[in-house]
């Protein structure tokens, strides 16, 4: 007995022994996946990232399933990167550039966040348009409204040249459903169907929407305009919604499918997923939106006083792939 006891307690102590002189080795837990998890919210959630969730869980792909058990690992002092040199190589890379940059970036593995000019009130552009849908999503969420209810247009107050498609072909008294306005406005980035949404619900209460998820810049002095900062928590709204919501889902998957790609997505590597929202005005090319490497990063860019689009939104894409190289170099840790 004493000899059996004797052995249980040395196992114990070597056990003890190689957890303290091996700090470095991850443990885990079992987590159940739900439905509308993905890899990425999970590793959000439990601070982790993508690549250790599929290393320690034996994943070969994204594809996960409700029921399926995975492990969670823990206790890496390397999941806590620091971004001061990509802060740095980014404000260097932008102080020859004209105009005004605002920029925020948050790794979704750890909630780590830095900005650019992050609070300077910049214009918002079509970017607007995502909390206004996100506002509509929650509502027909909550059963206030449904996606079936028409609009009718109004050419008084809803017609906008520009973005989108309605433009050419509508006309007054034409009916367009909620669920294809807000396509749209995200998709092709529809004025007039951004234009009839925040009609027929109010830019008071989108804005109100807007301040309660954290929204600072809104609308001031009834001007669009927003901040990098505010925009990464418009996305970040975005991201919790499509945990919970088949909307919001649908939300993200319009944003990863718009026709308009000249900024975040540029330079990012085919196959790499990118749910974002672009907006335009002369002089303020901006793009705010997620990508979803193998660490996934919130990214938005607004800017003001830039005089060339095209170099404008060749520079965003030249920032988003700074952030993703740095991503993606950081590995699985």
């Amino acid at each position: 007995m004493f000899r059996r006891n004797t052995l249980k307690l040395l196992i114990i102590v070597m056990a003890l022994v190689a957890i303290i002189a091996s700090p470095l080795v991850a443990w885990a837990f079992n987590y159940q996946v739900q439905p509308g998890d993905s890899l990425w919210s999970i590793a959000r959630r439990f601070g982790t990232s993508v690549a250790d969730l599929k290393s320690s869980s034996n994943l070969i792909s994204d594809v996960i399933y409700p029921g399926q058990n995975l492990y969670i690992p823990d206790g890496s002092p390397s999941r806590t990167p620091d971004y001061t040199k990509l802060q740095q190589q980014i404000q260097n890379y932008l102080a020859d550039k004209p105009g005004t940059y605002g920029i925020y970036f948050k790794d979704l593995a750890t909630g780590q966040s830095f900005g650019i000019n992050a609070d300077t009130p910049l214009p918002a552009a079509s970017t607007v348009k995502l909390p206004a849908v996100l506002f509509i999503n929650s509502l027909v969420d909550r059963g206030i409204l449904d996606w079936q209810q028409k609009l009718t247009y109004n050419s008084a107050t809803d017609y906008q040249g520009g973005s989108g498609i309605l433009q050419f072909s509508v006309k007054d008294g034409d009916q367009f459903t909620l669920r294809t306005l807000t396509t749209l406005a995200i998709t092709v980035s529809d004025n007039i169907a951004y234009n009839m949404l925040r009609n027929f619900v109010g830019q008071g209460s989108i804005a109100s929407y807007m301040q309660s998820l954290g929204g600072r810049t809104v609308f001031p002095s009834g001007q669009n305009l927003s901040t990098a900062r505010d925009m990464a928590t418009y996305i970040q709204a975005a991201l919790d919604s499509a945990n919970t919501s088949a909307n919001g889902r649908r939300l993200l998957d319009d944003m990863a499918n718009g026709i308009y790609n000249e900024g975040i997505p540029l330079q990012i590597p085919a196959g790499v997923t990118v749910a974002h929202k672009e907006g335009f005005v002369w002089g303020s090319p901006g793009d705010v939106g997620v990508v979803f490497g193998s660490r996934p990063f919130i990214v938005t860019v607004l800017s003001q006083g830039v005089a060339d689009p095209d170099q404008g939104f060749a520079t965003v894409a030249t920032v988003t792939r700074m952030m993703y190289d740095y991503q993606e170099n950081l590995g699985g840790n």
